[in-house]
């Protein structure tokens, strides 16, 4: 399993436009993706899983991949994160 930690930095926090991309490209991923915020961990498959955390500005998420593919799939999520949130 990988994980990382990401501040989002984007000011409407992880809003409906990011959180679809978001969506969008772990759907793609072979790999299992979570997002964590506040002891609550959801799938980022699922699109009103991802926006019901009410991730803001500067708050800090936690993104676990875990699967076959999960270093590849680590580094697209990570690189995702830092270019959109």
């Amino acid at each position: 399993m990988r994980a990382f930690q990401h501040i989002v930095k984007d000011e409407a926090g992880l809003h409906a436009r990011p959180a679809g991309l978001l969506v969008k490209l772990a759907s793609s991923c072979s790999s299992d993706i979570g997002v964590a915020f506040h002891s609550k961990t959801v799938s980022a498959k699922k699109l009103f899983a991802v926006m019901g955390l009410c991730v803001k500005k500067d708050d800090e998420i936690t993104v676990t991949v875990e699967g076959e593919n999960e270093e590849a799939d680590c580094l697209k999520i990570k690189e995702f994160c830092e270019q959109n949130l």
